[in-house]
């Protein structure tokens, strides 16, 4: 047989698809090696039109006896991982087919999980780096009282890490480096709504422009960048 003719017997076969899901998580879910074989046959089944394979039709493509397929058939069900639907034709003809809609529903909430507890442990990460990065910018270490307000700021404000850095990025440049000073930028932020890095961008470039204009009207001309004094806001 040539090359041609296998590569055609192979494509006139067809191909069967399944979520590389599948493969990284089955394990997790508590599939065994031998169970996993089975529901890759019977998604081939399934391929091929046959939505009720028989324990025989599995056994005839596995190294499997009827009984076998059926005590792996039975665990899956008892575990929820696999249905079996009733279903009407066009011929009004009630039938049986396996559904796998319940395995895949737990692959995808496995899948979901472990990207959410990535999520969750990069948000811890960058929450505990905040405390390093104040006390670098200090140039000390914090109190227990400013590490609590800190900690107010993320879980009780509902402050991003990343609006706190910037936050701190103000103080830093406007040269007034106190938890007072920054707590005001992010009370003023909230109050208009300040969320996103664009938005404090858009916030501090509105204040700068409108305090350069007003140098102008005076002819005081002052050459570094004004910078926002949030306490004085309100005082």
């Amino acid at each position: 047989m040539s090359d041609e003719e296998r590569l055609r017997i192979w494509i006139e076969q067809g191909n069967v698809n399944i979520s590389q899901l599948f493969f990284q998580h089955y394990k997790k879910i508590g599939i065994q090696d031998i169970d996993a074989m089975l529901i890759l046959q019977m998604v081939a089944f399934q391929a091929k039109g046959s939505q009720f394979p028989t324990p025989g039709d599995f056994a005839r493509q596995m190294h499997l006896t009827e009984n076998e397929v059926s005590e792996i058939l039975q665990r899956l069900m008892q575990r929820g991982l696999l249905e079996i639907n009733q279903d009407e034709d066009q011929n009004g003809v009630i039938y049986e087919q396996f559904s796998m809609q319940p395995l895949w529903n737990r692959l995808s909430d496995v899948a979901l999980s472990m990207v959410s507890d990535k999520e969750e442990q990069s948000v811890k990460e960058e929450e505990g780096e905040i405390y390093t990065l104040f006390e670098q910018e200090f140039g000390r270490l914090l109190s227990p009282m400013e590490c609590e307000t800190i900690a107010m700021w993320l879980d009780d404000d509902g402050h991003s890490v990343q609006i706190i850095r910037a936050a701190l990025k103000e103080a830093v440049l406007a040269q007034k480096m106190s938890l007072r000073y920054i707590d005001r930028i992010l009370f003023e932020w909230k109050k208009k709504n300040v969320k996103t890095l664009s938005d404090v961008e858009m916030q501090t470039k509105s204040f700068r422009s409108s305090t350069y204009k007003t140098e102008q009207k005076q002819d005081v001309f002052v050459k570094k960048v004004p910078f926002y004094n949030w306490l004085e806001e309100r005082e």
